[in-house]
């Protein structure tokens, strides 16, 4: 994918999740939680398309997973942890929990783990960018940009440019340099 097609996928979810959110009677409480770090852009874009479709900007917070995997034990050296930063109540919310991709379900299953360490929200939706397949847990978005096939130990990268790179999305095929 490259730019503009990321783009297009970004409004048309914010647009899906404007749509839920009214159906539901959830649009003043709606709030928006990245997961550092591939989350964290993708999650200020759709705040700001559901501010345009909703009228009014919802939360935003960021969560970071680290101290939070199933793998922690397995990964040896110090995790590099980020910064959690939740500064809103999210008793009764609807929480728009956004993630880049979504392979195992590990990540969101820390991320879940995490969440409710801040409170009970009403519900949580699931927005990722990609969905690449293959879960380990029983774990399903509700808001998907694209899903695409990818075989096992093969990479998704979503690059965004405020991380500092240029705009894409690519499968790095295994064993090839990305």
């Amino acid at each position: 994918m490259n730019a503009a097609e990321i783009e297009r996928l970004v409004r048309r979810m914010g647009k899906e999740i404007a749509d839920r959110a009214r159906g539901a009677g959830a649009a003043k409480d709606l709030a928006i939680v990245g997961i550092r770090r591939g989350g964290v852009f993708l999650a200020q874009r759709l705040r700001r398309e559901l501010a345009q479709a909703l009228g009014g900007e919802a939360p935003l917070g960021t969560l970071d997973i680290a101290l939070y995997r199933d793998d922690l034990a397995q990964k040896g050296a110090a995790p590099v942890i980020g910064p959690t930063d939740i500064r809103f109540p999210i008793q009764g919310k609807t929480i728009v929990l956004v993630d880049d991709v979504l392979y195992t379900g590990r990540t969101v299953r820390a991320a879940l783990d995490e969440l409710v360490d801040f409170g009970r929200p009403r519900r949580v939706w699931l927005a990722v960018l990609v969905d690449r397949g293959g879960r380990e847990l029983p774990i399903a978005a509700d808001f998907v940009g694209a899903r695409v096939e990818c075989g096992e130990g093969d990479d998704v990268q979503v690059r965004l440019v405020e991380g500092g790179a240029p705009e894409d999305a690519v499968v790095v095929k295994k064993g090839r340099p990305s």
